[in-house]
């Protein structure tokens, strides 16, 4: 029987409500309890019913996407991470989430602990990381407070991923002045498991021994999911507590010790402790096997005094798991984690009745039914009021033909091949360590990055993709297009897509222009994912992403996988060869609505998303995808930001060679439309001319458009329709350098 305890503040619905708890909720939780709740249980239902937690108002929407099918072995949300079957008893684990919240305040340890945190997924299912990625958005570089932020992202990303020895091998950076108050850090992970040895995050079995594993608790990370589950605001600059610190080589220690345990077979279940540390894992373990537990504190090691149990319950201290072990098997455990250096300690033992007790100083201190604390279980689910934004609903069509006209097309080439968006990310990659473990087939800078699983004849593509300003001007057909483009990416690698994660980042829910850019968002990544057969893993929900000056645009970014089986299948974006053909799939329309040109040189967004035909889209790759795989195409490289020019240019950069090719222009559109529009579908190849008659010949009984753009030359120079005739060597110095050179000004 719980009794109060004067120590601790007195309980009110003032102190939930302060505690981001709602009137209705807090209702709900005194109706489960039949009593007044404990400060202790008042901590852990604010953060378990969080929106960081709980995806109370994402989880309706997230079910009706395609979690489960193909090759998946566990759906969606089940696990820590996505586990997808490729082949010979082997499995890739892989998931994204953000690190928003906390790397707005202090970028170096937000995004370093964001990279821990999505490793810790991965090898909790019993799966070696094998690489990193990442999506990042910022404000406008011409901003030191955005430099800043942009500078500390990335060195945390790097000392963070470097030190723990995993190769960070993709990724992409936006910026826009929508992310400058509010920048976006989503970190992702892949890993590859042996089917026998992938662990479950589940208690069960009464009896059974709860143990914690891995660093210390501490004060850091308190309410670090409450902290995540409201906008930025002046007061965020206080709550520097809220952000957690990594320590890298511990967590290196954790992984080998992890892996070994999970390999002997002494576990039931293990889970990392990530957002709400103790109590979420506790919980969910807990609801998951239909068990409970009880967990006594005292005995949770500690690196600061006289923490409260409110404390230890909600502290998100790094590097930290709790595991549920065999009856008896505790000291082999504990002989595995003191060979690898590493705290371990009985806390509790698993019950049957589906009640987590928690015990501090001999006294019950919490007292809940687990259930009602999950996803899927008793926690809150909403559907929130949407409507289409005024920007939507009133906009028209705009006459582009009225933009003044650029005579000088070789200059914008340059001009765009300088953006931030479009330009060589050396600056950031160089900061990683991409080679580590030395399975990196193709490196950082190509669609996709390609690794080798080692001891097999199997390779992964990987790519993270979302363009935000597609998704604000048209949240459904935006979002189709982000996974279309990252299948696009890793199709071009000469992969086949084998599924997707996610990490959906968006405004306030509780506004309803926000809630419907979710809603069409969400829409259009289940209708892409169907048409590609590419499941959704899992992945994440990132509200709140508003900061007083104004909310990010929509950005769900895509975080696709794929399997190539042959390594000569392994593509790149390079032209390869002086001689060869260079081919489009797919067909012109100079739509440069949405587009990198139209936002560079004239300031304007656009008013909706780029021409999109999803079924003209499957065919291209497809088509692709089949004459990379028999082995008659030298490189192939996707049209995305910049058009059809800078992808030309890019192709040529990424070389030693230079091109000379003549764009058709049939319907007579302007030049620089022609050049720069981002209409979607469409991919760039070259082949040997002795293989054109066969690669035509598929090309057209696949029912795709194409045209033969022009040859691979020996001379380094670019050549466009003669229109912009521009030297390889500066066009490499335009694209390879603006980047740092902003970030050294």
């Amino acid at each position: 029987m719980i009794s109060p305890n004067r120590a601790e503040p007195e309980v009110t619905r003032e102190l939930a409500l302060h505690h981001g708890l709602t009137d209705e909720e807090y209702d709900k939780v005194l109706s489960i309890l039949g009593r007044t709740p404990t400060y202790t249980e008042l901590g852990i239902y604010s953060v378990m019913w969080s929106e960081h937690c709980s995806y109370k108002n994402s989880i309706a929407l997230l079910k009706t996407l395609p979690r489960s099918g193909g090759r998946l072995l566990v759906s969606a949300g089940e696990e820590n991470a996505g586990l997808v079957d490729i082949g010979d008893g082997l499995a890739v684990a892989f998931k994204i989430e953000s690190h928003n919240h906390p790397s707005a305040v202090e970028p170096y340890q937000g995004a370093a602990t964001g990279v821990g945190g999505i490793m810790r997924d991965i090898f909790t299912m019993g799966a070696r990381p094998i690489a990193a990625l990442n999506s990042l958005r910022f404000g406008e570089l011409s901003d030191s407070r955005a430099r800043q932020l942009f500078r500390g992202v990335v060195k945390g990303i790097g000392d963070y991923g470097n030190s723990f020895g995993v190769p960070t091998v993709a990724g992409e950076v936006y910026f826009n002045k929508f992310y400058q108050g509010n920048p976006l850090v989503n970190a992702m992970a892949v890993g590859v498991v042996k089917h026998s040895d992938v662990a479950s995050a589940t208690a069960h079995g009464v009896g059974n021994s709860v143990m914690i594993v891995g660093s210390a608790t501490g004060r850091d990370g308190i309410h670090g999911a409450t902290f995540a589950s409201e906008e930025i605001s002046e007061k965020s600059e206080s709550k520097r507590p809220s952000v957690q610190v990594g320590d890298p080589f511990t967590e290196k220690l954790l992984l080998e010790a992890t892996l070994e345990v999970i390999r002997a077979g002494y576990l039931i279940g293990i889970q990392d402790m990530g957002a709400a540390g103790i109590t979420c894992s506790t919980m969910e373990m807990s609801a998951k096997g239909k068990s409970g537990m009880r967990v006594d504190l005292d005995k949770v090691p500690v690196r600061e005094s006289e923490m409260s149990a409110y404390e230890i319950m909600l502290s998100e201290s790094q590097e930290r798991m709790l595991l549920v072990v065999k009856k008896g098997c505790e000291e082999q455990v504990k002989s595995i984690f003191d060979k690898w250096d590493l705290h371990s300690v009985v806390i509790g033992e698993v019950t049957n009745d589906g009640i987590v007790r928690v015990f501090k100083g001999g006294e019950l201190k919490a007292e809940v039914p687990a259930e009602s604390l999950v996803l899927g279980g008793g926690a809150p689910v909403y559907i929130r009021n949407a409507a289409e934004p005024a920007y939507i609903r009133d906009r028209k069509a705009m006459d582009f033909q009225s933009l003044r006209s650029i005579p000088d097309y070789g200059r914008s080439i340059k001009t765009l091949l300088a953006s931030p968006n479009i330009a060589s990310k050396r600056w950031v990659f160089e900061q990683y360590d991409s080679m580590v473990r030395t399975n990196t087939s193709v490196l950082p800078g190509s669609d996709a990055a390609v690794v080798r699983i080692k001891g097999t004849e199997k390779f992964l593509a990987m790519t993270t993709d979302c363009n935000g300003r597609y998704v604000y001007l048209s949240p459904r057909k935006g979002a189709e297009i982000a996974v279309a483009e990252a299948a696009r990416n890793v199709v071009c690698s000469g992969a086949t897509p084998i599924g997707i994660t996610n990490c959906l980042n968006f405004g306030n829910p509780y506004k309803p222009e926000s809630f419907w850019q979710f809603k069409e968002a969400v829409a259009g990544i289940g209708y892409a994912c169907r048409v590609f057969n590419t499941p959704v893993t899992g992945g994440n929900v990132s509200f709140y992403n508003e900061s007083p000056e104004s909310s990010i645009y929509p950005t769900p970014v895509i975080g696709m996988v794929g399997l190539i089986e042959n390594r000569f299948h392994i593509t790149t974006a390079a032209f390869k060869n002086p001689g060869d053909d260079i081919i489009l799939l797919g067909k012109n329309r100079g739509d440069i609505n949405g587009s990198e040109y139209l936002q560079q040189l004239f300031g304007f967004a656009g008013t909706d998303a780029p021409h999109f035909d999803i079924e003209e889209e499957r065919r291209i790759q497809e088509c692709c995808l089949k004459l990379i795989q028999r082995n008659l195409v030298a490189s192939a490289h996707d049209v995305s930001d910049g058009g059809i020019a800078i992808a030309i240019a890019e192709a040529a950069i990424f070389s030693s060679f230079g091109c000379a090719v003549q764009i058709p222009n049939e319907k007579s559109l302007r030049n620089d439309f022609l050049l720069f529009g981002e209409e979607q579908s469409r991919i760039i190849i070259t082949c040997p001319r002795d293989n054109q008659r066969e690669v035509t010949t598929l090309i057209r009984q696949s029912n795709v458009d194409y045209c033969l753009l022009g040859v691979v030359t020996q001379e380094d120079k670019v050549s466009i329709n003669e229109i912009a005739i521009l030297d390889g060597e500066e066009l490499r110095e335009v694209y390879s350098d603006s980047l740092g050179k902003r970030m050294s000004s």
